[in-house]
């Protein structure tokens, strides 16, 4: 049964999906769950079990939260942890480094 609360998630499943350049095919592949599925899920026609949805999540990199409530409290992580899940280990060990000096420095400038 479609319901404003099952729309509004599908719009979110189906934007997280889309964000991680998958078809509906090759997610319902992943989450081992028939594409009929996954369209309804994104159509609101069905709603989505925490299990599922955890797997959703893990699966697609992004939070619950961004499913459940999108655009509250929103900050760049989503969007930073998507863009570094290419890196390679070394790389992401050089981003931590960088991350880990740039708050140093600037917590230094605030204290003084």
């Amino acid at each position: 049964m479609k319901n404003e609360v099952n729309e509004q998630m599908g719009l979110e499943i189906k934007r997280a999906r889309e964000n991680a350049k998958l078809t509906q095919e090759q997610l319902s592949e992943i989450l081992d769950c028939s594409p009929q599925y996954i369209s309804l899920l994104e159509n609101g026609r069905y709603c989505v079990s925490t299990k599922m949805l955890r797997t959703l999540c893990a699966s697609l990199n992004v939070s619950s939260d961004s499913i459940l409530f999108p655009g509250k409290g929103k900050n760049c992580l989503d969007i930073i942890s998507y863009k570094c899940k290419d890196l390679s280990d070394e790389q992401f060990r050089l981003l931590i480094e960088i991350i880990n000096r740039y708050i140093e420095a600037v917590t230094l400038k605030i204290s003084k």
